[in-house]
């Protein structure tokens, strides 16, 4: 029975969400619902004290677990201006790729970046020609999944203000500011704690210490209960809209940044191998019977086959493609409507895998189309998903092939970070312009043919944008769906309705993040099954446009079999 000392709390419902008020009492600390937790129960906790005690310890074993941890690591950057009629528009963006590394002893960027101590400030001023240009510093923002990196009681004072939910989280919601002695680089901002084991689930502010040639962004870091117990940061958002640095020169900008492939070492371990499970000699019969070597053509076929495979598995390995999942067989639907009402008959049979990055690319790798995440995100609806395959497939109907070098495995050596570097599934403009022609031929014949208005409206907008948006729209991999002032299949912008930026009831296409969900932990995506939102105003279209993260956060069963403890790492690497 709960002690009379202990604070007494009511319970308000507002849309759906529960705030809790304390008594006068705020020093005491309600004890969490009794329920499942990912460890075993933590001894009862009663004063705010105790509290930011067990949230500090929790937050050092933490930052010892995420040095031995390399996921990657993605953020994207767009630069904005005020616009009167659509409030706020990017101008331009940047983009940045690598692999996290806290330690710092490794340089593991799949894309060119100017390198800087991590925890150094998040952007820095340079002079040139007597004016002031921004730089931004991709590992600080890599620096935002860390509160501090020496999350001391001595340094900070913590403010109790409320308990709320995140998701099907409870949390306690806890101010935290530096002391005026503690340095620069502290955190100032808002923390929520989840009651059961006190993880820290979200943190809201900055770091303090900007000066005239640095400064320090607002950042809102959210993690995600990946494994019982376990709570890595998985999505940051940051904005800013103010001068910084004392300068004249203003800053005004949002960037999503996402971690992903937190188990990559896991799932390409050669632990693996003990997991294989052999037949018993009596259950296993060769087969004779109508066996024969393959023809020529059949062989030409398998060997083009097994150069795609090598690549999709290298892909996956270093965790740019994800594993088969439920995308795969939405895209697959629209591969096969395709290909049936057109009476196609194409050996291997054509697949379909997402590629886990932002920028809006797809390209064929042998018969297996790839589309980006970052595309598959905008696209508003199936006729444009089906412009974009159409494409791809028409470069498969035309015999454009993969280079068959990459059939030999050893090819595929090389670091993870050099990707970039050594793949390119590009086409040239010749085989892009036929598989534009081949495309159009194959929409006419499908049931996507009523509806290909869509797709130039989409592809209106992607031209529109494709001046300030380079690296959104820039393709790591394959061809740009936009260069100069041509876009892919332009031969739909003649059927397309006219591109109506203000009209609420025209979606060109989507935000990012609209469309597809990655898990972190196991690269797996799917489909967001959100109900359509109605538009109070044309500012929120936000078409290809960064927005706030709001994950839904739950925790996981301690039940799991594959149960993960929270512990300090050993440093081997």
């Amino acid at each position: 029975m709960r002690s009379p000392r202990t604070a007494l709390f009511a319970v308000i419902t507002v849309l759906g969400l529960s705030f809790w008020a304390f008594s006068q009492d705020t020093n005491r600390v309600p004890a969490p619902a009794p329920g499942i937790l990912s460890q075993p129960p933590a001894p009862a906790v009663g004063s705010f004290d105790e509290v930011v005690a067990r949230v500090l310890e929790r937050e050092r074993v933490f930052n010892q677990q995420i040095r031995s941890l390399h996921p990657l690591i993605e953020t994207y950057i767009q630069n904005l201006k005020d616009n009167d009629e659509m409030g706020v528009v990017p101008v331009s963006d940047q983009y940045f790729l690598s692999r996290l590394d806290i330690a710092g002893d490794k340089d593991e960027r799949f894309l060119s970046s100017h390198p800087h101590p991590l925890r150094s400030a998040l952007m820095s001023f340079s002079k040139v020609s007597s004016l002031y240009a921004v730089r931004f510093l991709p590992l600080g923002f890599a620096q935002m999944v860390l509160i501090d990196d020496d999350f001391q009681r001595q340094d900070y004072n913590f403010s109790y203000v409320r308990r709320e939910f995140l998701g099907e989280i409870r949390c306690l919601v806890i101010d935290v500011q530096p002391r005026k002695d503690a340095g620069k680089g502290r955190f100032v901002g808002r923390i929520w704690v989840e009651d059961q084991d006190y993880n820290v689930v979200r943190f809201n502010g900055t770091y303090s210490g900007s000066s005239r040639r640095s400064s320090y962004f607002h950042f809102d870091t959210w993690r995600v209960n990946m494994r019982p117990g376990v709570w890595l940061p998985a999505y940051i958002y940051s904005e800013e809209s103010e001068d910084q640095g004392r300068l004249s020169r203003s800053v005004h900008f949002k960037a999503q940044t996402r971690l992903w492939g937190y188990d990559l070492q896991h799932m390409n371990s050669n632990d693996s191998f003990t997991e294989i499970l052999v037949d018993s000699p009596q259950s296993v019969h060769d087969q004779t019977v109508g066996s024969q070597d393959a023809t020529p053509v059949e062989s030409q076929r398998l060997w083009e086959r097994e150069a795609e495979d090598n690549v999709l598995e290298r892909l996956q390995k270093s965790g740019l493609i994800a594993p088969e999942g439920e995308i795969d067989k939405v895209m697959q639907t629209v591969v096969n409507n395709l290909i049936v009402t057109n009476n196609l008959n194409i050996q291997p049979e054509v697949r379909a895998r997402v590629l886990l990055t932002t920028p809006l690319e797809s390209f064929t790798i042998g018969h297996t189309i790839v589309l980006s995440r970052g595309l598959l995100d905008t696209l508003p609806d199936e006729a444009c998903l089906a412009t974009i395959v159409a494409h791809e497939l028409g470069h498969i109907v035309l015999g454009h092939r993969l280079d068959t070098k990459l059939a030999f495995n050893d090819r595929m050596f090389f670091p993870d970070e050099q990707t970039f570097r050594r793949m390119d599934f590009s086409r040239d403009d010749a085989q892009e312009q036929a598989a534009d022609a081949k495309a159009v031929e194959l929409l006419e014949k499908s049931p996507y043919k009523d509806r290909l208005g869509n797709a130039g409206l989409f592809l209106k907008s992607l031209q529109a944008h494709s001046p300030e948006l380079k690296n959104l729209i820039r393709a790591h991999l394959g061809n740009s769906l936009a260069k100069s002032d041509a876009v892919r299949m332009s031969a739909l912008l003649n059927s397309a309705p006219q591109l109506e930026p203000r009209k609420t009831d025209q979606i060109a296409a989507l935000p990012l993040g609209g469309r597809v969900k990655l898990d972190p932990w196991t690269n797996q995506v799917e489909l967001v099954k959100a109900k359509p939102v109605s538009l109070t105003s044309a500012r929120e279209k936000m078409p290809f446009e960064i927005t706030p993260f709001f994950p839904y956060l739950t925790r996981m069963s301690t039940m799991s079999t594959d149960k993960v403890a929270l512990t300090a790492p050993s440093k081997e690497r």
